[in-house]
């Protein structure tokens, strides 16, 4: 994988990651506000609901109580009631007579209009006259004369004119009053703009005077019939009934609404029934939290309360709902009901099932994320790391070809092929070199059935003093090499293990010539053996170089190499003790490393023990 691709999966990953992460934000957002909204709503409709009620259950209670009192009125108001019926029935007989005396009345009118247009209809000039008017002036004949006709022609617009005639008396005279209240007419006759003669015309009064007088009498008896339904009322509300001709049911109600409004606030309200009837409307709306009440009189005060004042700042902690009580009371200021909830646990509560796998998908997403880009980083580690490998293994396998190659070269020479110590010499060169490479081999193939789980791993009774005694003995000549100093204690009295004698010796072959390899002076090597609890521990120490504790968490991975700066005498392909890691594991074993910097390093190997 390329250096500029890694940067370039990483933004994108980032970029999708915080786009789903947004998205969740917005969608959590969006939740909220609209379960808030309906928490609201809901709250606020168990609130009107339970003002309502609290309203219905004052009037009931007020109703009953009464209907207590009104019973035992009852009989004593019985007399009064029957008394009433009475004057009530005789009432309504007069209404009757009335009504049916104006029906003729309105009857006679109607037929003294008819004749009134039947007349105009004849004699559109008719003047009507009152009747002493005409007994004076038009009935006595010699006295015509004195009628003055004034005709008065009043501009209606569109070059039409419409014509008034007024009636008057050029001289006035003794009046002779009327005789009858019949209604008369004079009908002038106009000729060259001149009155040349009259004619009268006489119909029907405009009113029956019988029946205007029986009218006024029935009328009369009226007025006397409520004065004495005035006396016989019984409280306020009949007079007001009486005088004002309306129902004494319905202002009795005004009467009830009244007495209601005078009762003392805290008197009108159960405080719990509105703590019952409230959490019941909840339950209704599936609000199951625990909730506070406050309850205020008209004067603000408040008169019950379920939290209590601890500090200025106490409320504020919880969402308050409010609705007023006895809204419609008459000239009086309606009390409140107010709910106080802790709103953010409830909606926290609400949305728990929402928030629980949204945090745990994007605890997945930034998991697989963080796993992605340790794998990546890895397989780039690695990467490098097989690079190196394969560098070292040319360089590894470069050298002892080369020396085979030089000596093979020199055998072919006839000067040297004809000295024997010579051609043994270089025999031995390149023998020595072809048990190296194949070492190197070995070791790569080792590694490999380790990665391809087919190394064959034997299981027979092992003695680690023993086993350890030869590794140290075939390795003297090269401790010997480095000018080193090895020290032993071999001294478990029970050493014998299930194991592999080979991949043993392997393992300790290893680590005692990473001391020596990995000691910048002479080394200064410790072996020992001892049995702890049922198990044989080896330990090697060595006085060198040491190791930091990134590097000690990184030894047994393959292909790592410890750096050692500008010195280059440390050969090898990083294999070794990611070997020696797998084979104590596959036998059951423990490692264990203590080391400091520039202060040494000591490897503990712990092998259980055969049992019996």
């Amino acid at each position: 994988m390329e250096k500029r691709s890694i940067p370039l999966i990483i933004w994108l990953m980032s970029i999708a990651l915080i786009g789903v992460m947004a998205m969740q934000y917005y969608f959590v957002r969006e939740s909220y506000k609209q379960k808030s909204q309906l928490f609201d709503e809901a709250v606020k409709a168990s609130l009107t609901s339970v003002a309502s009620n609290i309203e219905k259950r004052e009037i009931i209670d007020f109703a009953r109580e009464q209907d207590r009192i009104n019973q035992k009125k009852h009989e004593a108001d019985q007399a009064i009631q029957k008394h009433k019926e009475q004057l009530l029935a005789e009432q309504l007989h007069i209404q009757e007579k009335i009504k049916t005396l104006q029906i003729k009345q309105f009857e006679h009118q109607q037929q003294y209009k008819d004749q009134q247009e039947n007349l105009k209809a004849h004699f559109p000039n008719a003047i009507p006259v009152n009747n002493s008017f005409y007994e004076t002036y038009v009935r006595r004949k010699r006295y015509q004369e004195l009628i003055d006709f004034n005709v008065i022609n009043n501009y209606i617009g569109g070059g039409y004119f419409e014509t008034d005639i007024e009636l008057s008396a050029t001289r006035q005279i003794p009046i002779v009053p009327s005789k009858d209240d019949s209604t008369r007419f004079i009908i002038p006759h106009f000729l060259h703009g001149q009155v040349t003669a009259i004619q009268t015309a006489t119909l029907a009064p405009k009113i029956n005077a019988e029946i205007a007088f029986q009218l006024h009498n029935l009328e009369k008896q009226l007025v006397d019939l409520n004065s004495r339904k005035l006396a016989s009322a019984s409280t306020l509300f009949d007079t007001l009934a009486i005088i004002g001709g309306k129902n004494a049911d319905i202002l009795k109600n005004v009467e009830f609404s009244m007495q209601l409004v005078k009762r003392p606030f805290r008197e009108r309200v159960n405080f719990t029934y509105v703590k019952n009837e409230l959490q019941n409307e909840l339950s209704k709306r599936e609000i199951n939290t625990a909730f506070n009440i406050e309850v205020r009189d008209d004067q603000s005060y408040i008169i019950y309360e379920t939290l209590k004042n601890e500090g200025p700042d106490s409320k504020n902690k919880f969402a308050r709902y409010s609705t007023k009580l006895f809204e419609n009371d008459l000239g009086r200021t309606p009390g409140q009901l107010s709910v106080y909830f802790p709103k953010s646990a409830v909606m926290r509560d609400n949305m728990s099932y929402l928030l629980l796998p949204m945090i745990a998908l994007l605890a997945l997403l930034i998991s697989a994320f963080g796993y992605t880009l340790t794998i990546i980083f890895r397989q780039k580690k690695i990467s490098e790391m097989k690079t190196d490998f394969m560098n070292n293994m040319t360089h590894e396998f470069k050298t002892p070809v080369a020396t085979i190659m030089i000596a093979s070269e020199s055998l072919r020479d006839p000067e040297i092929s004809s000295d024997e110590k010579r051609v043994n010499r270089l025999a031995n060169i390149i023998y020595d070199e072809n048990v190296r490479l194949g070492n190197h081999i070995e070791r790569v193939l080792n590694i490999a059935r380790l990665e391809r789980e087919n190394l064959k791993i034997e299981k027979v009774n092992v003695h680690i003093n023993t086993l350890i005694s030869g590794v140290l003995e075939s390795m003297q000549l090269q401790l010997q090499k480095a000018e080193g100093t090895l020290t032993t204690d071999i001294s478990a009295k029970r050493d014998i293990v299930i194991g592999d004698e080979l991949h043993l010796a392997n393992v300790f072959f290893n680590l005692v010539d990473n001391a020596i390899k990995y000691s910048p002076s002479a080394p200064d090597i410790t072996v020992k053996t001892y049995n702890s609890k049922g198990h044989v521990v080896v330990t090697i120490a060595d006085k060198g170089m040491g190791m930091t504790k990134d590097q000690k968490e990184k030894i047994f991975d393959q292909f790592y190499r410890i750096p050692t700066g500008n010195i280059h005498n440390v050969k090898g392909f990083g294999l070794g003790l990611s070997y020696v890691n797998d084979i104590v594991k596959r036998l059951n074993g423990k490692i264990y490393v203590k080391s400091e910097k520039d202060k040494g390093t000591i490897f503990e190997l712990v092998f259980p023990l055969k049992t019996s």
